[in-house]
């Protein structure tokens, strides 16, 4: 019987650099970019990942990981989820003692994800032209360890988001990040809004465009 370690995933790209997004913003951190995605985001800055990429197997991956100082781990894309072998290859990043993220899209079922994992959930706005695809069921499934973050794209956006912040309660369960679409929403407008409403929010920006812009690996 082969191992979780012998598990195969296409790819995209892996790199070492500072957490851009959510609350370990800052953190030297490895990223693992794995390739495919069933949605198209209007504002997604990872269309490279849709296609491409290299089998590798979770092995591997695990080997490369441990040749970077830090403990920080996230599993990204794309969308991670749509490939089942990502389940296998977070296990065994947590059993490695790795601190590991997964930003996912919220389409997806997150049930299967390893309790260890800090799960980032998206949740689309009516901006990202798949508003319909969020799996609201994902949202009861949270805890104070993830985190749910909206991606706006105006004020019809915020709006949108507000509403849904309040209706669920998501800010009794876990972390909510309210960010601007990079190139969509001034920041320092959303900040206003954010001031203005006294919102149990955090705001972000996404720190890896303000330091490299759109580079790659970074």
């Amino acid at each position: 019987m082969s191992s979780l370690l012998d598990t195969r995933l296409r790819v995209s790209e892996v790199f070492f650099s500072l957490q851009g997004e959510a609350s370990r913003v800052g953190l030297p951190s490895v990223f693992i970019r794995l390739t495919g995605c069933p949605l198209r985001c209007g504002y997604c800055d990872t269309e490279y990942a849709f296609q491409g990429g290299e089998w590798r197997t979770v092995g591997d991956l695990l080997a490369q990981t441990r040749g970077f100082p830090t403990r920080h781990v996230t599993v990204s894309g794309g969308e991670p989820l749509a490939q089942k072998g990502c389940l296998d290859l977070l296990t065994a990043l947590c059993d490695a003692g790795c601190d590991v993220s997964l930003e996912t899209s919220g389409a997806l079922d997150i049930r299967p994800v390893d309790a260890r994992v800090a799960r980032i959930v998206d949740v689309k706005t009516p901006g990202s032209g798949e508003v319909e695809r969020n799996l609201w069921r994902n949202l009861e499934l949270l805890n104070p360890r993830d985190e749910v973050k909206f991606v706006l794209t105006g004020e019809a956006d915020y709006h949108w988001a507000v509403a849904v912040l309040r209706e669920r309660g998501i800010a009794t369960r876990c972390p909510v990040l309210f960010a601007p679409a990079w190139s969509r929403l001034e920041p320092t407008q959303l900040a206003e809004w954010i001031l203005r409403d006294g919102l149990p929010v955090r705001m972000q920006v996404q720190l890896h465009k303000l330091l490299w812009s759109e580079a790659r690996g970074k």
